[in-house]
Parts: structure tokens; C-alpha cells; sequence
């Protein structure tokens, strides 16, 4: 394993706030029978994101056409799967250049959950984190997901999709967090709607799309905690209360909102009462079965155990 190099001293042990080991992987970040692809990946972020980059390329994003027959790679949700994309396509490290036609196709999720594999199997904790970037467009909250790792004693969020800092976004690799930072987690979004202090109707998928709004917020923040604890979905995925009608259990929504941005600030107490919860109630966490929706209208039965789907509809 390679030695952690971004200026800060990586921490192997469980953050102070912590009640689940995010160095240790969760099924979907488990690279399985292609771990060895990840011995040499670099740790430093910059290096780290530049190979992700280079693996996986961004299906909405792409700078020229991807190829129609790749399309079915956005459902690739476990990263052993992503690699093994990878190995049928390339006979190479992953650091050697690919093509963007013949990289893998995903989206953020899979830039972060790569990330996320490569940290975790060189023994840095680091988790997903969900929610909205406002700055890719101005004056617009993208739907987005970006990795974190605890490096030099705090957790290090970085976005590995930009090849360099803007305005906006000064330092990819090392984003500002708190009062008027570029991301905003789902639940500080969902919070700041409730009081009034946002408008949900610049928080969606892309202005140009219908997909955005309080609902859309209340569903990003289910996924949030189902990221914090090890269930790294896909962001078209549905269970418990994923896609209900925006007042079922509003109050849960308020309760795990607020559980989420106290655990970010250092609560212990509140860490352990969101994983109990997540753990406990069915709304909030995916059974062995959920519905996988997609971008090209097509829908699926997953098995979480099995890691089968059954195409329901087209």
C-alpha cells in the first residue's frame, strides 16, 4: 500500500465523532477479485482524482459522444463490477490513459465511490457524502456527490470531477465546509428549506429537467444517511420512504435532517442516534430488495444479496 500524500498525516483511526469504521469496506465500495487494480492508484487527491476521472466517464458530462452499447455502465453499483467493466475494456493499470469512449460510464457517485475504495483499501477512512453543488451553474444547486476522507485528524472533502479551481470553487481537493460552502449536504438543504431560507426549486438534477424541488431535497437526504453508514446506492434508487409524497413523515425527515448536521459537527451522541435509527426503521434504510429507476427510462427489481435485477419495465 502507498503512503498517503497530500501534506496531511492520514489517521487511521475511527474519527472521534465516529460509531462506524469508514476505513473498513462496505459491500458496494469492495473491489473483491480486483483489488490488486488498486495497489498502485495514488492517495494523494489530486492523483487519486485524476485516475477516476480516467476510469469512469461522466454519461451526462462526457466531452464527446459515449457509445450507445456502454449505456447499461451507470448501473454498475458495486465497484468490483466497475473494475471488472474496466478489465474487459483495457489490459492496462488504471492509471495508464483510456479513451473517454471506452472509460466506464457513471456519474459522480461512481467518481466518488471509487475514490471512496481506492482510500479505504490503503487503510484512510473515507465515506460519500450527498447533496448539491452550486457551483457548476450559477445561481443552481446540481444534485451531486462527493467523496471525504479523514486526513490530519478532519474529514477532507474533495470533488475529484473538476480538473482545476474557479471562482467558485477555489480548491477541489480541499472544498470549504460550514456557513456558505459550495456543497451543501442534503440535509443542511433540507433544513434551510424548512425555515425559509431557500428556494427548493433551484435544487435539482439541472435546470433544464423537472426533477428538483422540496421532494427531490427530502429523497437526497434519505440518501445521505444511506451513504453515511455504508449503503453507497445509486442515486436513481428507491426504497422506504424514497419517493413518496413529500408529507409522509415529514417529522422523521426534520428528525434525521438534524440528526445529520449535528453528527457533521462533531456529535457523538447524535452519530449513534442516527445509525439506531437507520438500523432500526425501514423507512430509512434498503431492505434485500429496492426499485432501480434510470436516466434512460428503464426500471428494475435489484436483489442487494444475490446482486441481480430484474428488469421490470422499458
Amino acid at each position: 500500500m502507498s503512503t498517503v500524500e497530500t501534506g496531511l498525516a492520514a489517521d487511521p483511526a475511527v474519527p472521534e465523532a465516529g460509531v462506524v469504521d469508514h476505513a473498513a469496506h462496505s459491500p458496494h465500495s469492495d473491489p473483491g477479485r480486483h483489488a490488486a487494480l488498486l495497489d498502485d492508484v495514488p492517495t494523494d487527491l489530486e492523483g487519486l482524482s485524476r485516475v477516476a476521472r480516467n476510469v469512469i466517464a461522466h454519461y451526462r458530462a462526457a466531452e464527446v459522444d459515449l457509445p450507445e452499447e456502454g449505456r447499461d455502465d451507470i448501473h454498475l453499483r458495486w465497484v468490483e463490477a466497475i473494475l471488472g467493466r474496466d478489465r474487459e475494456r483495457h489490459d492496462a493499470p488504471l492509471s495508464v490513459p483510456r479513451a473517454e469512449v471506452s472509460r466506464v460510464q457513471g456519474c459522480c457517485r461512481d467518481h466518488t465511490l471509487f475514490c471512496v475504495a481506492a482510500l479505504r483499501h490503503h487503510g484512510v477512512p473515507a465515506r460519500s457524502r450527498i447533496g448539491f453543488a452550486g457551483y457548476f451553474t450559477q445561481g443552481w444547486h446540481h444534485d451531486h456527490v462527493v467523496p471525504e476522507a479523514w486526513l490530519g485528524g478532519r474529514w477532507m472533502r474533495f470533488d475529484p470531477e473538476p480538473t482545476e479551481g474557479t471562482a467558485a470553487l477555489p480548491d477541489p481537493r480541499n472544498m470549504a465546509v460550514g456557513e456558505g460552502a459550495p456543497f451543501l449536504t442534503a440535509a443542511t438543504a433540507w433544513r434551510g428549506y424548512r425555515r425559509g431560507e431557500l428556494d427548493a426549486d433551484r435544487f435539482g438534477v439541472d435546470p433544464s429537467v423537472p426533477h428538483r424541488g422540496p421532494e427531490f431535497i427530502r429523497d437526497y437526504v434519505l440518501r445521505e444517511v444511506a451513504h453515511r453508514f455504508g449503503d453507497e446506492l445509486l442515486l436513481w434508487d428507491v426504497w422506504g420512504l424514497v419517493g413518496s409524497p413529500l408529507q409522509t413523515d415529514v417529522a422523521l425527515v426534520d428528525e434525521v435532517a438534524q440528526l445529520l448536521v449535528a453528527a457533521d459537527g462533531g456529535s457523538r451522541d447524535a452519530e449513534v442516534e442516527l445509525l439506531g435509527r437507520y438500523r432500526e426503521d425501514e423507512r430509512l434504510r434498503p431492505g434485500r430488495w429496492i426499485q432501480r429507476f434510470s436516466p434512460f427510462d428503464d426500471r428494475a427489481r435489484v436483489d442487494l444479496v444475490t446482486r441481480t435485477e430484474t428488469v421490470t419495465s422499458v
